[in-house]
């Protein structure tokens, strides 16, 4: 009897979670593919994969395989194994060389094992352009986590997507840290009636696709008016019930428009001893101030930070605990009421130093533990204060210290990038 099979068989009486493993370890997973397309010349490109179960059995739909996934403990290895059906059904299939296919990851299954080796092989011989596709979710839960994870896959050929940019201001305030190859846009974008604030964030989108080459796909195409829409706002791809519904693989599959599919280009991660002083001072002159000044300086970011609001992802290190005082940890905390991601970094620094407020230890990081950074990231701004401490004695508002300014996005990112790896996973954003 076939997985599938034994599953339907079991159901009246068995027990979902052992359903589950028995799809996890045996098979019986499979995947229905909705076609992507050119917006110019409406050729499909690649497929989208969207995860089933067996047809008639309790776990068929999405919601019921990981519901009984959640209630079980089995996320991270069920979504594993969809991604993994996905892509040996397109290998086999007949999907291949140029052809891009979209896979999905689950906010609270994100690990270093997307993918097993024999996977990342597949890919590589199938030369199938496989896309994650990440929400804002995941990175505020586990930053370190996931960009760890995108360093190890991306030189298999695996690239990012972004999905569901537009449906919360956080997106587009972390795109930068994932450094996407495609940005999704959320159908809301493509279907409802434009707005200011639909134009703020087609425009950021489109000024980070300008900036880094990533394409941008518009989700939810459904009738012509929505494919004009698409094409205004400057989407490269399409995906929606106008060029087909999530199915089987066509008996022939088109050939790809290869020149239209994105090759990953991620920048490589910096050098591991890296710090945001070292990154910014390359490229920047190092000039000397004691702290009295440079908390000016500090502070006019974090102020610039609380006037983007939701768009704005603000990190910053503090050297010491000590030095994150009372009246600072209730500033940070008002501004984690405001910004999309607040981090604060320093040795003997809690997980959470304050409401709303991702923290981590630095002891052990014994040069990041010498600098004082403030860096803030947005949709149309970027600004990054960084100092290394000069080790004085005496009053602290005299202490000196070597410091550099950057309004440079790439190098605000770069920075910023070197402390969101610091960052522990929580499982409070997961809630």
């Amino acid at each position: 009897m076939g997985a599938a099979a034994e599953i339907k068989h079991m159901a009246p009486n068995g027990s979902t979670a052992f359903m589950l493993r028995g799809l996890i370890e045996g098979g019986g997973l499979h995947s229905a593919y909705q076609p992507i397309v050119d917006i110019g010349s409406l050729a499909v490109v690649g497929y989208e994969a969207l995860a089933r179960g067996p047809q008639g059995s309790p776990l068929a739909s999405p919601a019921e395989l990981f519901g009984a996934a959640r209630r079980s403990g089995q996320v991270a290895e069920l979504d594993r194994a969809c991604r993994e059906a996905a892509i040996q059904g397109a290998w086999s299939g007949g999907m291949g060389s140029g052809a891009a296919l979209f896979v999905n990851i689950e906010p609270d299954a994100v690990n270093d094992d997307l993918f097993s080796d024999v996977a990342l092989d597949e890919i590589r011989a199938s030369r199938l352009r496989v896309f994650v596709e990440i929400t804002e979710r995941a990175l505020a839960a586990r930053p370190a986590e996931l960009l760890a994870t995108i360093e190890r896959v991306r030189p298999a050929g695996v690239g990012i997507a972004l999905d569901d940019v537009g449906a919360d201001d956080r997106s587009l305030a972390l795109m930068p840290f994932l450094r996407p190859d495609v940005v999704k846009l959320d159908l809301k974008l493509i279907q409802d009636a434009p707005t200011a604030k639909v134009a703020r964030t087609v425009n950021a989108i489109n000024a980070e696709a300008e900036r880094t080459g990533a394409l941008v796909l518009a989700e939810g195409i459904e009738t012509d008016a929505h494919l004009f829409r698409a094409q205004a706002v400057g989407a490269d791809l399409g995906q929606g019930w106008l060029f087909g519904r999530p199915g089987a693989l066509p008996a022939a599959v088109p050939e790809p428009v290869d020149a239209h599919i994105p090759v990953v280009h991620g920048s490589p991660p910096p050098p591991s001893r890296a710090t945001p002083f070292t990154i910014v001072t390359e490229r920047r002159p190092v000039r000397r101030g004691d702290k009295k000044l440079l908390l000016r300086l500090s502070r006019q970011l974090e102020a610039h930070a609380a006037e983007l609001g939701h768009g704005a992802v603000l990190l910053a290190s503090f050297q010491h605990r000590r030095f994150f005082t009372e009246p600072q940890a209730g500033s940070y905390g008002r501004l984690a009421e405001r910004l999309a991601f607040v981090g604060v970094f320093g040795e003997e620094l809690p997980e959470h130093p304050a409401p709303g407020v991702r923290g981590a230890d630095l002891r052990g990081r014994t040069e990041l533990a010498r600098e004082w950074n403030v860096l803030v990231v947005g949709p149309h701004f970027a600004g990054g204060f960084v100092a290394r401490d000069l080790g004085d004695e005496g009053p602290d508002e005299a202490r000196r210290f070597d410091f550099a300014m950057t309004f440079d996005r790439d190098l605000v990112s770069a920075a910023a990038g070197i402390l969101m790896h610091q960052v522990s996973p929580s499982a409070d954003v997961l809630v």
